[in-house]
């Protein structure tokens, strides 16, 4: 598969339909393994965390999530397909789980929000087989005896695709771990999806989403929470483009076959 770098994590060369595709294909066949979605504060944050490096060299998939990453591809010379964000794949993701018979569980956003949004889904997709909604408490990742039961709690309900909104890198942390256990499941990290779609959170207008500006939507709805990583954190990504450009272009993109994780 081919691979854009992007700092020290990567995106893959795919579209949203071949992603859903892929994705399926692997519930069905009980492949598992897990979906990462990239945007800038990913990329930004990896340069400091060894662990999120590792849990995306470890994903057999990874989605430009946000427009500045299709435009640094584009201007690296080697243009990703289109964005592909985790809150943008929920919807025509579930109508292929459902016509394919696929369990459904969704972990993660805060008590509530996931079971709203699993009943909005379900009246809007037939058939669909939502097996479980948990919202652990915050913090529950970083509590081995937490996390053992979410973990519990999740596989008894035995789900093919399991949606994950924690946010990053906790998501991202989480489903590495638990993969080398449950081979069979495939996790995707959807971060603010299921508030976006139990209308917790205002998802920012369509055109602001296409022209890169959903960033500047949610903290203009949310200064006080996002101030910090937009303006702050997240201008780390200059210098991290900047590099990325001084790299060989023959360096910036991998081409390798993915192996197929069993174990």
């Amino acid at each position: 598969m081919k691979k854009i770098l992007l700092g020290k994590i990567h995106a893959d060369f795919v579209s949203m339909n071949e992603a859903i595709e892929i994705i399926i294909n692997r519930a069905k066949t009980k492949q598992g393994g897990y979906v990462v979605t990239p945007n800038v504060d990913h990329i930004v944050i990896a340069e400091k965390n060894k662990s999120l490096v590792e849990a995306y060299a470890n994903a057999f998939l990874s989605l430009a999530d946000g427009k500045p990453i299709i435009w640094m591809s584009h201007i690296a010379g080697y243009p990703l397909l289109e964005k592909v964000s985790g809150s943008d794949l929920i919807k025509p993701l579930l109508q292929r789980a459902a016509e394919e018979s696929l369990r459904v569980y969704f972990l993660g956003s805060a008590p509530g929000v996931g079971k709203t949004a699993a009943e909005i889904l379900c009246n809007e997709i037939l058939h669909l087989k939502v097996v479980g909604v948990d919202s652990p408490p915050m913090g529950f990742n970083s509590d081995p005896e937490l996390e053992k039961i979410a973990r519990e709690k999740m596989l008894k309900s035995t789900p093919d695709l399991v949606l994950f909104a924690l946010g990053a890198p906790k998501q991202e942390l989480l489903m590495y771990r638990w993969q080398k256990n449950d081979e069979t499941i495939v996790m995707i990290g959807i971060g603010a999806g299921l508030d976006f779609i139990s209308g917790k959170v205002k998802r920012a207008p369509s055109w602001m989403s296409h022209s890169g500006l959903e960033w500047l939507y949610r903290l203009s709805r949310d200064p006080r929470r996002l101030a910090r990583r937009y303006l702050v954190r997240d201008i780390g990504i200059f210098p991290i483009f900047f590099r990325m450009l001084r790299t060989p272009k023959s360096q910036r993109v991998k081409k390798y076959i993915q192996e197929t994780r069993s174990n």
